[in-house]
């Protein structure tokens, strides 16, 4: 308690010391003026005017860098407008960013006021999926290659060759964000000025921290024009908690008025390192690593950066592996603006897409090398870099994934196999051929895949994305967890010794009346939400059987929570319910956690429609919440589950007991009225009583041999369960 105290003494003192004698530097920044600039009628050099610069740059001159935040802090934004101040955008926009970022006294910013010059105009983003632009978020980094004069340039020309990756901001697309931070030597951190620090803002700062040869780290402010910002504030906060010395060094920045964006590509420019040449590098030996790769409609495309070498359209290339059999040849070469500008070449330091004619995506995975096909026999006496084995895909949870129309499993094949190569998060264990459990439809369900994901939102993400791209409706079952249940000796189900197994699919759990322990995975969760939400948030930790839960300020507004959960009430709507006890203000991240299993009383609910279980809807929970969530389910499908000519019977079975049903009335013809209102049999009862009872006959056969059609809502039913 001491210790919190007295740091938030010293914070409130430094706060007020800060913002009463050292104001006017981050208030007030000016913008460094390179020498050589010109005249504003000059032609500005740019990669779209100057191509021939690009293989005039020495390998000294080339900077990789990223940008990396929280989700919705601005990073697509901010590229978008450094895009337009190197000319990738074109000459025009270029012009009148290099307008906006000579002029000085720009904007002078407080936490209390702000004078602006600008008016509001549309930023033209990087995303360029209709999912990213319908969301407004960026799901797949993207990459593109800049020309910028500046002084700290060693070439004759003056102008330096910069690579930026716009990197994914949610938790989901976390291993995606390292995967990018591995190939570049610098990252730009961004903070939104008035959100400040948040869970994914301390997620992608440890991602940079971890690696073996960390970029170096420059922070900037975005947002900083609006009305609720509070750059002082937030820089404050930041140099506290992530240790920067001097809160001066922080950038303010804002895309919507081309603030600071000058700023941010001189401190790239003059901080970040040039990249790293490989020890044994001699200029001549091809070794080309793939930074990402992406399917169009002439093939397979791929993101490389060249550590060694020269790769030139026409030459002969191989994959280095461990059986470099097969040649290809270079088809096309270029870089990317975003868009593709062919180049016929990429010389030692690029960054650019290459097309070889390769039919198998996943021999193009992130951290593959391409080398000359005539050097393949020597591979073993050169270096082959590698990714590091925590950079590979992982599968945070397994789902099923099932086309609506029963005929179309051929066509979800093949367009997964093409989403594979776009998306490397995906992982496609298994199809029906050897299928087990939820794979196999069942009775309500044709046949799928099973498909590891990253998250809710990744596996949203792909469902749309199947939907936009190539045209398929398909439902994705919820997440599976993998359960590690141990059996001991019984006589009732013949095990003599005991044993442990992990089961993920829930038509393998345990019978009634067996004998055995189960443990849950868990993780540890970070939460930050402001300190007003503190008691809606710690009860939400108590409702999902957290346990260790710690609390830290951060400053006046935000507290830090950490806590140990399970991860099967985690990826179903924690997220969701977070967002909703905080006002939409709070944020989640989890890492692993130590033991990451832990012994719980689970029970299995099964869902069952008209007696035929419908093993997808199975879900595990506590067994104290068994009975709320099974009613919850029940009420949920009766909503969304379309009405049949027959009754449809919705039950939920747990502990071998039925523990919540719900009733789905039948369409009902009036069987009494012929033509208009005429009454059948002239008001006399019995045949009115024989006409009824026909009509209950025929429902009741529907009702034994009809299908119930099942939709994604009916599966969203039990992923939201708890509310």
């Amino acid at each position: 308690m001491f210790r919190v105290i007295s740091r938030g003494l010293f914070f409130k003192v430094r706060y007020n010391n800060f913002h009463k004698s050292k104001p006017a530097p981050l208030i007030k920044r000016k913008l460094s003026v390179k020498k050589e600039l010109k005249e504003e009628s000059q032609h500005f050099v740019s990669i779209l005017n100057n191509q021939d610069l690009i293989s005039k740059i020495p390998f000294e001159d080339i900077r990789n860098f990223c940008f990396i935040a929280h989700v919705d802090h601005g990073k697509s934004s901010l590229a978008s407008r450094v895009l337009e101040l190197t000319g990738n955008q074109g000459q025009e926009a270029q012009q009148i960013a290099n307008e906006s970022a000579h002029k000085r006294n720009n904007f002078e910013m407080s936490d209390d006021t702000l004078v602006m010059n600008h008016q509001k105009e549309k930023i033209e983003l990087l995303d360029t999926l209709s999912v990213e632009i319908e969301r407004g978020i960026t799901v797949k980094a993207s990459a593109a290659t800049m020309l910028y004069p500046h002084p700290s340039a060693v070439g004759p020309e003056g102008v330096l060759l910069l690579n930026m990756v716009d990197t994914p901001g949610h938790v989901d697309f976390g291993r995606e964000v390292s995967r990018s931070l591995s190939f570049v030597q610098g990252a730009v951190l961004l903070l939104d000025a008035c959100q400040g620090i948040q869970a994914q803002t301390w997620s992608v700062y440890d991602k940079a921290k971890a690696l073996a040869n960390p970029p170096k780290l420059l922070v900037a402010l975005t947002k900083v024009d609006l009305d609720a910002a509070r750059p002082i504030h937030v820089a404050l906060n930041v140099s506290e908690w992530l240790g920067i010395e001097d809160p001066d060094s922080i950038l303010t920045t804002s895309a919507r008025n081309r603030i600071g964006v000058a700023e941010v590509l001189d401190a790239v420019c003059r901080e970040v390192p040039s990249p790293k040449a490989l020890e044994d590098d001699n200029g001549v030996f091809l070794r080309a690593q793939v930074v990402d790769s992406w399917y169009d409609a002439r093939g397979v495309n791929c993101l490389v950066q060249i550590m060694s070498g020269t790769l030139k359209e026409n030459d002969r290339i191989s994959i280095a592996n461990d059986n470099v059999q097969q040649s290809f040849s270079v088809q096309e070469v270029g870089i990317m603006l975003p868009r593709s500008l062919r180049t016929a070449s990429l010389m030692h330091g690029h960054m650019g897409y290459v097309r070889f004619g390769l039919k198998d995506p996943r021999q193009a995975q992130p951290g593959t090398v391409l080398i000359y096909s005539a050097d393949s026999s020597n591979v073993s006496n050169f270096i082959i870099p590698k990714l590091p084995q925590s950079l590979q895909s992982k599968s945070v949870f397994y789902a099923s994934v099932h086309p609506m129309d029963g005929d179309g499993f051929e066509e979800l094949c093949q367009a997964v196999d093409k989403l594979v190569l776009n998306d490397v998060g995906l992982e496609v264990v298994k199809t029906s051929g050897g299928a087990i459990g939820s794979e196999r439809g069942g009775p309500f369900l044709g046949p799928g895949l099973k498909i590891g994901f990253q998250g809710l939102l990744h596996a949203e993400v792909f469902r749309q994305r199947l939907l936009d791209e190539f045209d398929i409706d398909a439902i994705v079952t919820p997440p599976k967890v993998p359960y590690h249940i141990t059996y001991f000796p019984s006589k009732s189900n013949k095990v003599k010794e005991q044993y442990t197994e992990i089961i993920e699919d829930l038509s393998s759990w345990p019978k009634v009346g067996t004998r055995f322990k189960i443990e849950e995975p868990v993780v540890e969760a970070c939460i930050m939400a402001p300190q007003a939400y503190a008691g809606n948030v710690m009860e939400l930790i108590k409702r999902k059987r957290g346990t260790k839960l710690k609390t830290n300020p951060i400053d006046e507004e935000i507290w830090l929570f950490t806590a140990q959960m399970p991860w099967g009430d985690i990826i179903t709507d924690f997220h969701d319910e977070l967002k909703n006890v905080t006002a939409g203000m709070g944020s989640l991240d989890t890492s692993d956690a130590d033991p990451p299993t832990q012994e719980a009383d689970l029970w299995k609910v099964d869902i069952t429609l008209n007696g035929d279980v419908v093993e997808p809807l199975a879900f595990v929970c506590h067994k104290d919440a068994a009975l709320f969530e099974a009613r919850i389910v029940c009420k949920k499908l009766h909503e969304v589950l379309p009405r049949q000519q027959f009754v449809t019977v919705i039950q939920a079975t747990a502990g071998g007991k039925i523990v919540a049903s719900e009733r789905i009335k039948a369409y009902r013809k009036d069987v009494l009225t012929t033509g208009g209102s005429k009454a059948v049999g002239g008001g006399d009862i019995t045949r009115k009583k024989k006409l009824l009872e026909k009509q209950k006959r025929g429902k009741k056969r529907q009702q034994s041999g009809g299908k119930v059609t099942l939709s994604q809502a009916a599966f969203n039913s039990v992923i939201s369960r708890s509310s």
